[in-house]
């Protein structure tokens, strides 16, 4: 399977091109706009990697299958849906897309074409320890799932961040953005196919020189499935030794799980997993768990599938990240 990416704006781009070439598929291509921040690090992982002059050269190639998104949030709709409309299946880095006008037309587009418009959620689907999660939970590990507590604290890296990303406009909000992830996640693990927000919240607590930034946010949820908690934040102090101390507990009728995906601070390595049931209590190095998601996408656009994500769920995900953005800032 071949594929193209048309915006390197953010650095996600990186995994998204990385994982599909380690399952096998051929990057035949990319556009950009511009010399985004990321241009320097994209051309040494992908060197040899041809760029195009107009995005177009990519779209009415026939046989590139698939086009990976990864441009300023506020444009990816917009080039989804001419991916769609060109027959390509999409693959957008989060959030897909920014309004909730943006994602009636995602939609519309989608039915019409059926096309696959897949958002890599990168804290599900490029994390193993989340795999080794959903694996015990399949299998009974906790019982029935009523319950996840997701944290989601970044790094701000401010010398190296493009105005956009100080644009509310241009991120979509922290809720819109950071958010996503924790709702795929709340979503999937308790298996529901839509929620009610109770809470959300959205604030600059301590960046009054960038008023387009939120820097907190928090949002509650429930389903008839389950209940859900999330906190995303752009406050990981520098002494960390990476991006953010993201984390996840899934409780279940009959135990628990918490991942401690990026780091667990005095022990070496990524992907701890935690299981507490009744009759097992430790700690499991998830790190070779595996990435599923990109090999059965590959699947999904040769078979005309939905093994990697059902797209009603990638729709459910961003309408309920936008309504709770929409809540938070009292537009709804």
């Amino acid at each position: 399977m071949k594929f193209a990416a048309i915006g390197i704006d953010h650095r996600h781009i990186f995994g998204m091109a990385a994982n599909l070439m380690a399952e096998g598929a051929e990057f035949a291509g990319w556009w950009t706009d511009g010399d985004p921040e990321p241009l320097e690090g994209f051309i040494k992982r992908f060197p040899d990697v041809r760029r195009v002059a107009e995005a177009q050269t990519l779209l009415d190639d026939p046989e590139i299958a698939l086009i990976c998104i990864s441009c300023i949030p506020r444009d990816r709709a917009a080039w989804a849906v001419r991916a769609m409309e060109a027959g390509k299946d999409v693959m957008t880095d989060k959030p897909g897309c920014t309004t909730l006008a943006q994602l009636a037309e995602l939609r519309a587009v989608q039915a019409r074409t059926g096309r696959i418009w897949s958002v890599d959620f990168s804290e599900r689907f490029e994390v193993p320890s989340v795999t080794k999660a959903a694996e015990l939970v399949a299998d009974g590990a906790i019982g029935r799932v009523v319950q996840t507590v997701g944290l989601g604290p970044h790094r701000l890296n401010r010398a190296t961040r493009p105005s956009w990303f100080f644009d509310r406009d241009a991120y979509g909000g922290i809720l819109t953005d950071i958010a996503s992830h924790q709702i795929d996640q709340f979503l999937f693990f308790t298996g529901s196919s839509g929620a009610e927000i109770t809470l959300a919240t959205a604030a600059n607590l301590a960046h009054p020189g960038d008023p387009g930034l939120q820097d907190f946010g928090e949002i509650a949820l429930r389903s008839d499935r389950g209940h859900g908690y999330i906190r995303v934040d752009w406050f990981t102090p520098d002494a960390l030794p990476t991006w953010g101390d993201g984390r996840l507990t899934i409780l279940g009728t009959e135990g628990y799980i918490e991942l401690r995906k990026y780091v667990d601070v005095g022990k070496p390595g990524t992907d701890h997993l935690i299981l507490v049931n009744g009759t097992r209590c430790e700690v499991i190095d998830a790190s070779g768990a595996g990435m599923p998601y990109f090999a059965r996408l590959i699947a999904d656009i040769r078979d005309r599938t939905e093994t990697a994500m059902p797209q009603a769920h990638a729709f459910s995900v961003m309408e309920l990240a936008l309504t709770a953005q929409a809540m938070a800032e009292g537009r709804a």
